[in-house]
C-alpha cells in the first residue's frame, strides 16, 4: 500500500517533510502540494516530482487518491485546515501547535472525531532517538521512581523581532516543545510556576516577551521538574534532559558534528561546538515521526501523538503565561 499525501505548506518545515517522505519513507508519496505562494508550491513540486501544485489548499486535499493531509502551513491556518481535511475524510498530520486558542483547538478535534479520521501532531522531539532512550530508561524502571526532571532548551540565537511580535511568546513558540517533552517523559503536569527576564535583547522585552525563563513543574505522580530556556546560547543549540529517580538517573548530552577531543599541554577540549540548528539536531526525528504516522494509517492503529497530546501543551503554555503575569503557581485546572 502507498499512502498518498497532500502537503499544505511549502515553507521551511514543509520542505523538511517533503524531503523525509521522498528519501526515507517508501510507503508514502506526496501527490499534491499547496501553498498560498504559488511559486513556492511549484518549486517544491519540481524538486520532488510532485504531480500537482496549487495555491488553494482545498484543491490539494480533493485530489484523487489522497489518503492523508500533512499540514505545514502557518499556525493560524492549522485548525481550519484540520477541519477541512477531516470533512474530506482524510487522515491528518499537523505541525504544532493546533492553535493558540482552546476553543479553536476543540472545534478542530471535534471535527476529527466526527469524521473518524486519525490526527497526529508534530511534536517531533518525542521521536528523537536520544530522548526516546531516556524515556525507555524511565519506563523500564532503570531510574526507579521518578523524582526530578530537568530539561535544558536554549536556542543559539533569538528569532527576528518581527517574529517575536506575532509568535505568541516564548512559552508558545519555544517552550511548548519542552512542555510536551515533560509530559512524554513523566506524565501529566498539575501545576506550573514560571519566572522570566529579558537578558538577551531589550527589543524582545519591548515587544512584550521575555528571552530567559525558568519553569517549575509539579507532576501528577508527585515528581517535580524544571525547564530552563534561553533565546541565546552562544555555543550552539543546547538540548539536554536529565531524569532522576530513586535508583539513579538517565541523561542526554548535546549532539556534535564529530566526536573528536583535542588534548595538548594546556587543556583537553572538544574539537567542535554543538550542532547549531534544530533541523540538524532533530533530522532523524522528522523522519521517524512521519514513518510512524504512515504505519498507523497502514495498520489502522492509533497515531503516537494524538490531538489531545497537542492540546495539553497549549494549556501548559497558557498556565505558564498566567503564572509569569501574576507571579504565582498556576494549576492547569484553572485554564481548562
Amino acid at each position: 500500500m502507498t499512502v498518498n499525501i497532500a502537503l499544505i505548506g511549502a515553507g521551511r518545515i514543509g520542505k523538511v517533510h517533503a524531503k523525509a517522505i521522498a528519501t526515507a519513507i517508501p510507503q508514502a508519496k506526496i501527490v499534491a502540494v499547496a501553498d498560498y505562494f504559488a511559486a513556492a508550491a511549484e518549486e517544491l513540486a519540481e524538486a520532488y516530482n510532485i504531480p500537482f501544485h496549487t495555491d488553494n489548499h482545498l484543491e490539494a486535499i480533493q485530489q484523487p487518491g489522497v489518503d492523508a493531509v500533512l499540514i505545514a502551513s502557518s499556525t493560524d491556518t492549522h485548525a481550519p485546515f484540520i477541519i477541512d481535511a477531516a470533512k474530506a475524510g482524510k487522515h491528518i498530520f499537523c505541525e504544532k501547535p493546533i492553535a493558540a486558542d482552546l476553543a479553536a483547538i476543540d472545534e478542530a478535534l471535534a471535527a476529527v472525531d466526527e469524521a473518524g479520521v486519525q490526527l497526529q501532531i508534530g511534536f517531533n522531539r518525542r521521536f528523537d532517538p536520544t530522548f526516546a532512550r531516556v524515556k525507555q530508561a524511565i519506563d523500564d524502571g532503570s531510574i526507579g521512581t521518578p523524582h526530578l526532571l530537568h530539561i535544558i532548551s536554549r536556542d543559539p540565537a533569538p528569532p527576528p523581532i518581527e517574529y517575536v511580535k506575532v509568535s505568541g511568546g516564548i512559552f508558545f513558540d519555544m517552550t511548548i516543545h519542552d512542555f510536551d517533552m515533560a509530559r512524554f517523559l513523566y506524565g501529566d503536569v498539575e501545576e506550573i510556576y514560571a519566572s522570566g527576564a529579558v537578558l538577551v535583547n531589550p527589543a524582545i522585552g519591548e515587544a512584550g516577551d521575555i528571552d530567559t525563563a525558568i519553569i517549575t513543574l509539579k507532576f501528577a505522580n508527585g515528581a517535580m521538574g524544571t525547564i530552563d530556556n534561553s533565546r541565546q546560547a552562544v555555543y550552539g543549540y543546547d538540548q539536554r534532559v536529565e531524569a532522576f529517580g530513586s535508583k539513579g538517573s538517565a541523561s542526554s548530552a548535546n549532539h556534535y558534528a564529530d566526536a573528536v577531543t583535542i588534548s595538548d599541554g594546556q587543556q583537553v577540549r572538544r574539537a567542535s561546538l554543538p550542532l547549531n540548528f534544530f533541523l540538524e539536531r532533530y533530522d532523524a526525528s522528522y523522519k521517524i515521526e512521519l514513518q510512524d504516522f504512515v504505519n498507523a494509517i497502514e495498520n489502522g492503529t492509533p497515531v503516537p501523538v494524538s490531538g489531545y497530546d497537542g492540546r495539553v501543551p497549549v494549556v501548559m503554555a497558557m498556565a505558564a503565561k498566567k503564572s509569569l503575569d501574576e507571579n504565582r503557581p498556576v494549576k492547569l485546572s484553572e485554564i481548562g
